[in-house]
C-alpha cells in the first residue's frame, strides 16, 4: 500500500491530506491564527479553579474560554515530584541540577481524594489528552509524556517500558539496556516500535532533543504566572510523519517552500533514508486538484455518500453519538440470490464506513444500520470484515456485533471535535436567495445594455462572454440569416463575437470590447 501526504499551505490555514494508494484516508487542518489554540499534546502552567470533591476532579484555567477537566486518576502516581518541583522552581539557579536532585516519591494513592492533594489558586503542570469539543472544555493530564518517533519520554519517572509488538526477546533486552544506559536520572522512557533495530546513536540522539524540550518549557515556569503555554506538540504533519511514517509513504508533496524545509529537516533527523520523497509543489494547479483530492472531498463529506453501483450511505452527527444508514438504493445484481446482493452491499459499505470514521474523525458512539440478513455466518463475516478493516485506524476503538436488529455499535477514542467541510456550494443563479429574474426576459435585458454602450459609449465593437447554454439560444438560428445577436448587430450598427465560459452563471453576460477587455473596468 502507498501513502502520499498532500500538505496545502495557505495564509488562512494548513490542510494535510493522507492518501492510501490514492485514496483519500485522513483529512485536517490547522487555522494560522495569532489565536493560541489548545491542542493534543500541549503542556500548560494551570492554575486550579474549582475542585469537585463530589466528582474527585478538578477545573483547571489554561488559558481557553472553557476551564479544562483533569481527574483524581489522571495525576498520575508520581504528582508529588512535578508538585514540589513546580512550587520550588522559582528558587532554582540550575534547573537540570535542580531537576535531578528532585526525590521521586511516594507515589499517589489510587483510592485518594482530589480536595487532599489539589487545591483552589495552586499551579499544576498539565497535559492535554482530549481538545475541548462542543460545550465541553479540555481533558488533562498531569502525567506528562513527550512522544518522539522512537522513545516516549516520562519526566518524573524510573521505568523502562517496551512497545509488545516488539516480537524478538534479543531486541528487548538490547533496547532497554541501551535506553537505561542514555537516561538521566528522574526520567523514564516507554521505546515504541519504531526503534526495532536502531542503532545507539539514533537513539541517544532522539532522546537528547526531547528532553531539551521539556527543560526548554521548564526554564518558561521560572517567574511565570498562569496560565501559561510551556510547549507543544508536533504540528500535525510532523506528527503524522512520526507516527506513520514507513516504507509504504513514497511521496510528500507540500506547496509551501518554508514547510518543505521543516518537513525535510524533521524527516532528516527521523528517517534520513526517506528525505528524498518530500517535495516541493510548483505546478500551475492548486495542489490539491492536481493529486484528486479536491474532487474526493467534495464527494466524502456530504450527508449523503455514495458506494458502489447505486447503493450509498447516510451520515448523522448528534452530541451523544453518529448515526450511520446502509441503503442499497437503485443497486440490483441479476442473477443473484436476495441475501448475497445485500451482503455484498453491506460489505461495501464497511469499506466506506472505516474510510469514512478516519476521515472525519468520527469518535464517540457510532450507530451503523446495516441492511438485514437472514444468514448468521454473513453476519459473522461482517463482523470480522469490520474489524480488519478497523486495524489500520490509530484511534482506539472498540466493535461490537450485529444485534438482531441489524445494528453493529463501534465505540472510537474522541480527542478533537470531527472534521466537518462544507461541500454544498451557493446558487450561482440566485446567490443563496431562492430568487432569480424571469428568464423569458433575459435577453432584453442584455439587449438593453448593448443599447446603452451603443448610443451612450459610442462601442460599436463587442466580445460577449456567455454560459454555453445561453450564448446557444442567443445564437440560434431563426431562419436562414436570423438570431437574436445578428438581429441586435443589424439594429444597433454593431458587431458581436462570442465566447463561452462553462464556470459564468447560466444568465450572466459579461460586455467586453473588441479586444474582450469587460467594458466595466474602463
Amino acid at each position: 500500500m502507498e501513502k502520499d501526504l498532500i500538505i496545502d499551505v495557505s495564509p488562512a490555514k494548513v490542510t494535510i491530506a493522507l492518501l492510501e494508494d490514492h485514496r483519500l484516508m485522513e483529512i485536517s487542518q490547522e487555522q494560522n491564527t495569532s489565536a493560541q489554540s489548545i491542542g493534543v499534546g500541549d503542556v500548560y502552567l494551570g492554575k486550579v479553579k474549582r475542585v469537585m470533591p463530589a466528582l474527585n476532579a478538578a477545573f483547571v484555567d489554561i488559558g481557553d474560554n472553557k476551564e479544562a477537566f483533569i481527574h483524581y486518576l489522571d495525576l498520575g502516581l508520581n504528582f508529588k515530584a512535578f508538585d514540589y518541583f513546580v512550587r520550588q522552581i522559582n528558587t532554582a539557579q540550575d534547573i537540570q541540577a535542580f531537576y535531578s536532585k528532585v526525590k521521586i516519591g511516594p507515589i499517589l494513592e489510587k483510592e485518594g481524594r482530589i480536595d487532599e492533594v489539589l487545591s483552589t489558586g495552586q499551579q499544576i503542570i498539565v497535559q492535554v489528552v482530549k481538545e475541548p469539543i462542543s460545550t465541553k472544555g479540555a481533558r488533562l493530564t498531569a502525567e506528562i509524556s513527550i512522544a518522539g518517533r522512537n522513545i516516549v519520554l516520562l519526566p518524573f519517572a524510573d521505568k523502562v517500558s517496551i512497545s509488545q509488538k516488539i516480537s524478538s526477546k534479543e531486541e528487548k533486552r538490547r533496547l532497554e539496556r541501551l535506553v537505561q544506559s542514555i537516561l538521566p536520572k528522574n526520567y523514564g522512557a516507554i521505546i515504541r516500535t519504531a526503534a526495532e533495530g536502531k542503532k545507539a546513536a539514533v537513539l541517544d540522539g532522539e532522546l537528547r532533543s526531547l528532553i531539551e524540550k521539556f527543560e526548554g518549557g521548564c526554564q518558561k515556569l521560572v517567574g511565570s504566572k498562569p496560565p501559561r503555554l510551556l510547549f507543544t506538540e508536533n504540528n500535525k504533519a510532523t506528527t503524522i510523519l512520526r507516527d506513520l511514517l514507513n516504507d509504504t509513504f513514497s511521496s510528500i508533496e507540500v506547496n509551501d517552500e518554508s514547510t518543505f524545509y521543516e518537513i525535510r529537516d524533521y524527516i532528516r533527523t527521523i528517517a534520513p533514508e526517506k528525505e528524498k520523497i518530500v517535495k516541493l509543489y510548483k505546478g500551475d494547479l492548486p495542489i490539491f486538484d492536481a493529486f484528486d483530492v479536491t474532487r474526493q472531498i467534495k464527494g466524502s463529506f456530504g450527508k449523503v455518500v455514495p458506494i458502489k453501483k447505486g447503493a450509498y450511505l447516510v451520515i448523522e452527527h448528534t452530541e451523544a453519538l453518529n448515526v450511520v444508514d446502509v441503503n442499497s438504493g437503485t443497486r440490483v445484481k441479476k442473477g443473484v440470490e436476495q441475501e448475497d446482493n445485500i451482503f455484498e452491499v453491506n460489505v461495501h459499505a464497511a469499506d466506506e464506513i472505516a474510510r469514512q470514521m478516519r476521515l472525519r474523525d468520527l469518535g464517540g458512539i457510532v450507530i451503523v444500520d446495516f441492511i438485514d440478513m437472514d444468514n448468521a455466518e454473513n453476519r459473522n463475516q461482517l463482523f470480522r470484515h469490520m474489524q480488519e478493516l478497523m486495524r489500520s485506524d490509530r484511534a482506539k476503538h472498540n466493535i461490537l456485533p450485529l444485534t438482531k436488529f441489524g445494528l453493529m455499535q463501534i465505540t472510537r477514542q474522541r480527542v478533537r471535535p470531527a472534521t466537518e467541510i462544507k461541500v454544498n456550494e451557493t446558487c450561482p443563479m440566485c446567490h443563496g436567495s431562492g430568487e432569480i429574474a424571469p428568464s423569458l426576459i433575459a435577453d432584453e435585458a442584455l439587449e438593453r445594455q448593448l443599447a446603452y454602450y451603443t448610443k451612450e459609449k459610442h462601442v460599436n465593437s463587442f466580445v460577449l462572454t456567455l454560459n454555453p447554454l445561453f450564448e446557444a439560444y442567443l445564437t440560434k438560428r431563426k431562419g436562414l440569416f436570423h438570431s437574436i445577436i445578428k438581429d441586435w448587430c443589424k439594429k444597433y450598427a454593431c458587431t458581436i463575437k462570442t465566447r463561452t465560459d462553462s464556470e459564468l452563471p447560466l444568465l450572466d453576460a459579461i460586455w467586453g470590447n473588441k479586444n474582450g477587455n469587460p467594458l466595466d473596468q474602463e
